[in-house]
């Protein structure tokens, strides 16, 4: 049997930049600095712009993982990437080789922490409190079937192979009303 690999799906159309998911996941983990999710605005091409929140993405080749000197991370068989902070020695090695920033240094007890992808709610059947929090479901847990993006154009992550599912935003259809 084939492992699973869940990731996060992000519709850039429909996220409106509420931050409801990040709320969501400061709400989780109060002791935080900041919350592992964060909403970035975004300004592409030709007017286009946007909010993109970002996490964790739970590579498919964690690039923190091969780094880690104490062996802290693990790769369950649902693609799920989880830190054991108990064997943790805090030499930020996993903060400088992710490409996203996910993982980082807990200033006050000066450890390494990451996104889980709340897998002790995944475990009772419910969805990661940043999913279950987003208003307009821009934000979405998924099984990568092999429709995950190509990275070929991106070397920062083409290795790491995050687990992150775009949908692109649409041009917003825009209508001229005529005054009479």
């Amino acid at each position: 049997m084939k492992p699973q690999q869940l990731g996060f799906q992000v519709d850039l159309s429909r996220c409106v930049g509420c931050r409801a998911c990040e709320k969501a996941c400061h709400h989780k983990h109060p002791d935080l600095p900041r919350a592992f999710r964060h909403v970035d605005e975004w300004a592409g091409e030709r007017r286009e712009q946007g909010f993109l929140s970002m996490s964790c993405n739970h590579c498919a080749s964690p690039e923190c993982m091969r780094v880690c000197p104490e062996g802290c991370y693990e790769k369950r068989r649902n693609g799920i990437v989880v830190h054991n902070s108990s064997k943790c020695i805090g030499c930020g090695r996993c903060v400088g080789a992710c490409p996203f920033h996910a993982p980082r240094i807990l200033p006050y007890i000066e450890k390494a922490a990451k996104c889980d992808m709340c897998r002790e709610r995944l475990a009772e059947g419910r969805q990661p409190k940043c999913v279950e929090a987003c208003p307009v479901e821009a934000l979405r847990l998924c099984s990568m079937d092999g429709t995950e993006m190509d990275w070929q154009d991106y070397p920062l992550v083409r290795y790491t192979q995050p687990s992150l599912r775009f949908i692109k935003a649409r041009q917003p259809i825009c209508f001229l009303r005529e005054d009479r």
